[in-house]
Parts: C-alpha cells; structure tokens; sequence
C-alpha cells in the first residue's frame, strides 16, 4: 500500500504544481480533477453534474460558496445551508472515493477536506501549503503566466472559496494548524525541494495495521 498525503493549499502557493510531482514521486495517484470522475460513476450522473457539485474553485458549488463566504464571516459562522438539497450526497461519494483510495492504493489528495476527512487515518499525513499573500501572487504569476490583476482576483475568489468549502460542510477553519502534521511556506523554497521535504515526511509514516486473521 502506497503513501496517503493531503493536500491543502493557499491559492499562489503552488497545490496543482507540487501534488503531481509528489504523487510521481511517491507512486501514486494524484487525485484531483480524477475525483468528480468516480464520484460520477458511483452517482450514476453525467460527468457534467458532479463536476458542477465539486469542491473544486472552478464549479457551480465552488462559486456558490465563494459568494456566500462574506454571510458567514460577517455572521461569525458557516454559510447559510441554501446549496441544493441533494449536495449532501456529493460530498459523502467525494468522501467515499478518498477512503478508498486512502485505504487501496494510497494517494496524494488536493483540497476536499481530505485532512478532516482522514482525521483518523494513521497512515495520512496532512500537508498545509501557504505563504504570504504578495509572494503567493507573484508564484501564481509565474506558475499560471498571467497578470497581476488577474492573480489577485483569481486569490481572493480561490482562497474564499476554499475556505468556506470546509466551513460550511466540515464546521472547521481550513488554517487551524491542528488539523494538519507539516505546515510549508511554499512561496520561500523551490516548489521541487518543497515535493521532496513533504516525500521525506510521507515515507515516515506507519504502515497500514495488517489485517485480523480469522479464527485458527
């Protein structure tokens, strides 16, 4: 069984660059854009409709929560429960597809959660990557070769949304250190030395509990 590392990444602070290389690094999959894929086929919904429920920036949900962040951080709690009524079962198949992979072939997950969701995994270490709010901007200017203003919009909506994903389903603050082992600023090292730090990190991480054997 492969290691089984989260992701949870600051906008500018280099998730989609660092979660492929480390996945490839560590020998397994990377789950990212794969995840509304499977959680489409245990639905048995079109593509189209669960890429639209993910957590991902870019979907219906991920907007949605992105416009409600501001209700919530003037209110002192979670966005108001005006998603459909169905979500829930978006998010417990996203849930499901990362238990198993966590519990198969291991995985190198971005963004969902994952840390709250495999709280209790002992194999998982779960990974913060962030960084100061200028310097993020900047490393998204050269990862993405887009323009400043462009960056600084695409942070504001990215780390809104992000946020109030995990707010809203998970009742918990996506920057409490608690929830995560290794905390990078990942704006201050080459994004390559950050992949090989957290792949030093993963390979400490005990082993999966071997299974009970049945009766003798």
């Amino acid at each position: 069984m492969g290691a089984v590392v989260t992701l949870s990444a600051c906008y500018g602070a280099g998730g989609s660059e660092i979660g492929p290389a480390l996945a490839q690094r560590l020998g397994v999959p990377f789950l990212d854009r794969a995840i509304p894929r499977e959680v489409a086929e245990r639905l048995a919904v079109p593509l189209a409709e669960a890429e639209r429920r993910d957590g991902s920036v870019g979907s219906a949900l991920g907007r949605m929560l992105r416009d409600l962040a501001p209700l919530g951080a003037v209110f002192g709690s979670p966005a108001p429960a005006v998603l459909p009524e169905d979500e829930d079962d978006f998010i417990a198949a996203t849930e499901q597809v990362i238990r198993e992979h966590a519990a198969g072939p291991g995985a190198v997950i971005l963004e969902r959660a994952a840390a709250v969701v495999l709280a209790d995994d002992p194999r998982a270490l779960h990974v913060r990557l962030s960084g100061p709010r200028e310097r993020r901007i900047e490393q998204a200017m050269r990862i993405e070769g887009v323009d400043r203003e462009t960056a600084c919009r695409r942070q504001q909506e990215t780390d809104r949304a992000r946020d109030a994903y995990v707010r809203h389903f998970y009742r918990v603050d996506a920057h409490d250190p608690a929830l995560y082992h290794l905390s990078i600023d990942s704006t201050r090292l080459p994004l390559e030395c950050v992949v090989a730090l957290i792949a030093a990190a993963a390979e400490t991480r005990p082993p999966a509990p071997a299974a009970a054997s049945g009766p003798r």
